[in-house]
């Protein structure tokens, strides 16, 4: 009974929908054209609003790229939870990290997950945050404690930076190679078993 009661009604309902139907319109065009050349008419008329109902939602072209960038990471973290609830070790852990971000590329084509890369990394991105607020991170991150608390990795090993460091490497890699499936795959191999080797206790 409660979450009935707490869905939104009204004008929030409305205004909930409104949102989501720009911001799918936008992606759209971000799928076609990439966000810089993203025309703001061709958003608001595949959205059937008018041209400020899309700068009330989203100031700038950016903003809607960083709300469909948390919704993603939103998605992704909560698979990974999932599976890291299960029995698993290091390896599979971030085998199955490497999976899911494959599967936001499949999911949002090479041109739009290359701009949401961009937009990541990007020093002057609309919203002030910070690495330890993303979720992926924190959960590689505990995952990489956890691994260093049993044994599986070097007591050494700074699971923050380590974290981090195999996470901007997945993204540089994935922004950066091209090619037939089997020579990606194969790439991601390597870059799984250097990224383990470097975590290994000595």
């Amino acid at each position: 009974m409660s979450e009935v009661q707490d869905k939104p009604r009204g004008r929030e309902a409305q205004r909930l929908q409104t949102r989501q139907r720009v911001l799918d319109a936008a992606i759209a065009e971000f799928k076609n054209v990439g966000m810089a050349e993203a025309d703001i008419g061709a958003i608001v008329q595949a959205a059937g609003v008018a041209r400020g109902t899309f700068y009330f939602h989203f100031p700038t072209k950016e903003h809607a790229l960083l709300e469909l960038e948390a919704r993603e990471e939103a998605r992704i973290a909560k698979e990974l939870s999932r599976f890291l609830a299960t029995p698993h070790d290091l390896k599979s852990a971030l085998e199955k990290t490497i999976q899911l971000v494959l599967g936001l590329e499949r999911r949002l084509g090479s041109l739009l997950f290359k701009e949401l890369l961009a937009i990541h990394f990007s020093p002057t991105r609309p919203l002030d945050d910070e690495w330890r607020e993303h979720r992926v991170i924190i959960l590689v991150v505990e995952e990489i404690q956890r691994a260093r608390d049993n044994g599986e990795a070097e007591i050494a090993v700074d699971p923050y930076h380590s974290a981090v460091f195999f996470l901007l490497g997945l993204y540089a890699m994935l922004s950066s190679t091209s090619g037939s499936k089997s020579l990606r795959a194969n790439a991601l191999d390597s870059y799984l078993i250097t990224v383990l080797r470097s975590l290994e206790p000595r």
